[in-house]
C-alpha cells in the first residue's frame, strides 16, 4: 500500500472522464483506474479535476499520483513515467457542419489556410505543423470547451483532438451545427495512450501494470469500453 493517499487527476473530457452531478469523476478511464487500484487493495483514492496544462506539471510536483491516460511521447517521458497502453486512438477534427466537405484533414487545412484550434500542449498541434499548417493559423486555448467555442463563433475553422473526444463532447452537448471529420490514416496513425505516474511512484506503477494486465481484454473491460462508445479496435 502507498504511504500517502493516492490522488487521481482527471479532465472534463467525456467519454474518458468528467465530473458527475454529485462531483464524483465518471468515465471509462475512471472505471479502469478504480478497478486496477481495487485489485491492489486500494479501495479509496482522491479525485482531482484539473486542466490539461496542469496535468503533468502537477504530477511532476507531487500534487497527484496518477493522471488520466494521455498520449505517450518522448518529451513527456522525460517528465513522468507511463503505465502500459490502455487505448490507441486516431485524431479527428470538430468543424462547422457546412465545412466538413472541405476540411478533410490537416493537409486540407494547410492548403486553404484555414485556422486550427488546439488545447495547449496536446500532440495534435505538432501533427498540424507537420502537415504544413502555419503557426499563425494555430490558436491555442486552455480547455475543450474553449476550443469548441472558438469553432462555433468563427475564430477557428477546426478543432483538432482525438475523434473519440469529439464524439463524447457531442453526445453530451448535441449541436447540429458541428460535425466530426476523421483525420486520414495517411496523416495521423492511431497512437497509444497510458496512465501517467510521478517518477517517484515506480513500485506502484509496476503493480498497477500487473493489475491492468488482468483487466484489459476481459469481458468486463470490453463491455465497459463498448458502453462508453469505443469501437473494438481502439482499446
Amino acid at each position: 500500500m502507498p504511504d500517502t493517499p493516492v490522488v487521481f487527476a482527471y479532465l472534463d473530457e467525456p467519454p474518458f472522464c468528467w465530473p458527475g452531478a454529485d462531483g464524483a469523476a465518471q468515465g471509462c478511464d475512471v472505471e479502469l483506474v478504480t478497478a486496477a487500484l481495487q485489485a491492489l487493495g486500494i479501495t479509496q483514492f482522491e479525485q482531482q479535476l484539473t486542466s490539461f496544462a496542469e496535468l503533468l506539471p502537477g504530477l511532476a510536483h507531487g500534487r497527484w499520483t496518477i493522471t488520466t491516460p494521455l498520449f505517450v511521447t518522448a518529451e513527456r517521458q522525460r517528465l513522468v513515467d507511463f503505465s502500459r497502453p490502455v487505448w490507441a486512438l486516431t485524431d479527428g477534427l470538430l468543424v462547422r457542419t457546412a465545412d466538413r466537405g472541405r476540411l478533410t484533414g490537416y493537409r486540407a487545412i494547410a492548403e486553404i489556410g484555414a485556422r486550427l484550434v488546439i488545447v495547449g500542449g496536446q500532440v495534435q498541434e505538432q501533427a498540424g505543423i507537420a502537415a504544413g499548417i502555419a503557426l499563425d493559423c494555430i490558436l491555442s486555448v486552455a480547455t475543450q470547451e474553449d476550443a469548441v467555442t472558438a469553432v462555433a463563433d468563427g475564430r477557428a475553422d477546426a478543432y483538432a483532438s482525438v475523434a473519440m473526444a469529439h464524439r463524447g463532447y457531442l453526445a453530451r452537448e448535441p449541436d447540429p451545427a458541428l460535425a466530426i471529420v476523421n483525420v486520414p490514416a495517411s496523416e495521423s496513425l492511431p497512437a497509444a495512450g497510458a496512465f501517467a505516474f510521478g517518477k517517484q511512484h515506480t513500485a506502484l506503477r509496476e503493480r498497477f501494470n500487473t493489475a491492468l494486465d488482468g483487466l484489459i481484454g476481459t469481458d468486463w473491460h470490453r463491455a465497459m469500453m463498448t458502453r462508453h462508445g469505443f469501437p473494438s479496435g481502439e482499446y
